[in-house]
């Protein structure tokens, strides 16, 4: 094997991005660089570039201008309050509640809008300020907020499933949203035993217990809200309409809703376009150069090459499937979840396939992974919002951010070596 052109892909882009150069830029030009080890400089660059176009030029991706746009209808039009207003009546009387209604709501707003980055920001807004009232810390209120907003991205419906489904050469993007319903309601339980219990040490105020009459109130008002998860997730797995469908209809429904619930009128229908057009384009870019990226790989038999390493280190399953782990674990620390996924994938999915795990499972066991990720400095994106919003600094939030970091850790290592917890409702819908 020659380790050439590893050698100057990775430290072209190790370089690039300490040198501040923008993810999608870094990974386009180390992926140039690398194939000017083997080629001339003309064809290197055209190929590059037709990669890049190409790597776009997917029915399943128009989903995600869809599904971005529909989050951004669901933050602006007062889907936020009403989830948090139903998760406080069912949880706000216990320790830790305003804690565990902030996870419980970013685990709806994640399975209605797909976004950590929307979640994180409403949440943040709403109950941050709520949180610090009521005597809990600064700190750990952020904590709570940046951890569970990811749950969002492994809970349907999730744009880094679509992006992965197109990595993974087709795996199904329905089976991919059921698959990810146990193991992000999974995490969400390990962060809410983390946060009871921390709550419970540290003696924070304890809410009121709500009557079932408050309680049917406020589910009646977020009721239309998660008859989304009912339309979306319903009509694809009853094969009415694709995953790709469905993100128009999502688009449909939040912007009726919206109106409805008076939050959104036309006068801030363009600045919300707008907003979803900028987040489009930089999701777009980044696929695009990761695909490129992904292809250089591909020819140049990087992929190869690693699983022949990792195979070579051992034939047990369970020490691959670790050794995997905290790679990924590693690279999520670094680099942005989609480019992650669409160059990881390739590499990783063959190996694992050959040990006997399902590339469902792998899906859901990657993204999981890499929500770490945006929870930890340096490139954690999530963490930055959480942070930003509070007003307060990265070095204050890592003490209580750490017990939580062991509950999504526990919860994915339960993920890879559990199938069941994966696969059992894709196979109870026989998708």
């Amino acid at each position: 094997m020659d380790y050439i052109p590893i050698l100057v892909l990775v430290v072209s882009f190790v370089c690039l991005l300490a040198i501040g150069t923008p993810v999608a830029w870094s990974i386009s030009i180390s992926s140039l660089l690398t194939m000017l080890v083997s080629i001339p400089a003309l064809p290197a660059m055209t190929t590059v570039s037709q990669r890049m176009a190409t790597g776009l030029d997917s029915f399943a991706l128009l989903a995600i201008p869809f599904f971005v746009l529909s989050g951004q209808l669901m933050n602006k039009g007062g889907i936020a309050h009403r989830l948090i207003a139903f998760a406080k009546t069912l949880v706000g009387s216990l320790p830790g509640g305003l804690a565990l209604i902030n996870i419980i709501s970013a685990m709806l707003m994640g399975a209605i809008a797909g976004s950590a980055m929307a979640s994180a920001s409403a949440m943040g807004s709403i109950l941050g300020p709520e949180m610090e009232k009521e005597g809990y810390s600064k700190e750990f209120g952020v904590a709570v907020n940046i951890t569970s907003a990811t749950t969002g991205l492994v809970i349907p419906p999730s744009n880094v499933l679509i992006v992965y489904s197109l990595a993974s050469g087709g795996v199904s993007i329905a089976a991919l949203f059921l698959a990810g319903y146990i193991p992000g309601m999974l995490t969400g339980l390990f962060l809410m035993i983390v946060a009871y219990f921390w709550a419970k040490k540290k003696g924070f105020n304890v809410g009121k217990r709500s009557s079932m009459k408050e309680v049917l109130g406020t589910f009646w008002k977020a009721l239309p809200s998660l008859m989304l998860l009912v339309v979306v997730m319903g009509g694809i797995v009853m094969g009415v309409f694709t995953a790709t469908e469905a993100s128009a209809i999502a688009v449909l429904y939040t912007l009726v809703l919206g109106f409805a619930y008076k939050e959104i009128t036309w006068k801030s229908l363009p600045n919300i376009l707008l907003e979803s057009s900028a987040t489009t384009a930089i999701v777009m870019l980044l696929i695009g150069a990761s695909m490129s990226m992904s292809w250089v790989m591909s020819f140049e038999n990087i992929p190869q090459g690693i699983s022949d390493v990792l195979l070579g280190l051992s034939d047990n399953p369970i020490v691959i499937l670790l050794i995997i782990n905290l790679l990924l674990l590693f690279v999520g620390i670094f680099m942005d979840m989609t480019p992650a996924v669409l160059i990881f994938t390739p590499i990783f999915l063959p190996i694992v396939t050959e040990l006997g795990m399902d590339p469902i499972q792998f899906g859901i066991v990657m993204v999981l992974n890499l929500c770490i990720g945006l929870c930890t400095p340096p490139v954690g994106s999530v963490l930055f919002v959480g942070v930003g919003i509070a007003n307060t600094t990265i070095e204050k939030v890592i003490k209580p951010l750490l017990p939580l970091f062991i509950a999504m850790i526990v919860a994915l290592f339960l993920i890879t070596y559990f199938p069941g917890l994966s696969l059992w409702l894709p196979r109870v819908f026989g998708v």
